[in-house]
């Protein structure tokens, strides 16, 4: 498995997606009446898909996922960061840091960190290793991965007392891919294994899985490629 999508819920895809898209300088992959697509290519590192599927208002969880850009070449930790919290056309929250604070979205800025809450960080941090393939990077702590490249944003389990209780779905989650020699069974009883659990919302017949992890966050297991794309919902 790899990890592929970055997914926004939004009611209008198109709003969303170009913000984000012009911010962080993506490739324009799809843009329809189900949702938007871009990509975000880090030269030498992972490939990342920015999905924006069209999913009206209602109760959802609150923002578990929180995107960290930096301005340029800047770094976003330490006490000189200026870090300003932002949101997009859709509501979604993101932070903009290195002197940003203040100044209207320029792009295109750098995906620096992906953070997620997480009631037991390292525990998280071997969960999603173990899942994607991102490995423990040292230089973000004990509880951050990075691509196997040592490009691109750093995956952050930022600690919270508990582990998620809403029942809402959450409107940022992310989306791993199977390879074409995954068992998607054999998958789901190692995400079992590791302290994740699958769920069933009632949603009819999807052509991906939904997972919780540990700390309940939500994220979907996608078919290889060839059998269905684009972003779980």
């Amino acid at each position: 498995m790899f990890l592929e999508n970055i997914v926004f819920d939004a009611a209008e895809p198109r709003a969303a997606g170009r913000y984000w898209q012009d911010m962080l300088g993506c490739e324009q992959l799809s843009d329809s009446a189900e949702g938007f697509e871009t990509r975000l290519g880090i030269p030498g590192g992972p490939v990342l898909d920015l999905c924006f599927p069209q999913v009206e208002p209602g109760r959802r969880s609150r923002q578990r996922l929180v995107p960290g850009l930096v301005a340029g070449a800047g770094a976003e930790s330490g006490p000189a960061a200026d870090v300003d919290l932002r949101r997009d056309p859709a509501g979604h929250r993101f932070t903009v840091a290195s002197g940003c604070a203040g100044q209207a979205p320029e792009g295109p800025l750098r995906l620096a960190a992906l953070r997620l809450e997480s009631s037991g960080p390292q525990r998280d941090a071997h969960f999603w290793a173990e899942l994607s393939g991102w490995r423990i990077d040292q230089t973000g702590g004990p509880a951050a991965l990075r691509h196997p490249s040592g490009r691109g944003p750093l995956l952050e389990f930022v600690p919270e007392a508990e582990a998620k209780r809403e029942t809402e779905k959450n409107p940022v989650h992310l989306d791993l891919r199977l390879d074409a020699d995954d068992d998607p069974q054999a998958v789901a009883e190692r995400i079992a294994a590791a302290g994740g659990r699958e769920l069933h919302p009632g949603w009819g017949q999807l052509p991906w899985r939904i997972y919780q992890d540990p700390s309940g966050n939500e994220f979907c297991v996608l078919p290889a490629t060839g059998t269905v794309h684009g972003g779980g919902q």
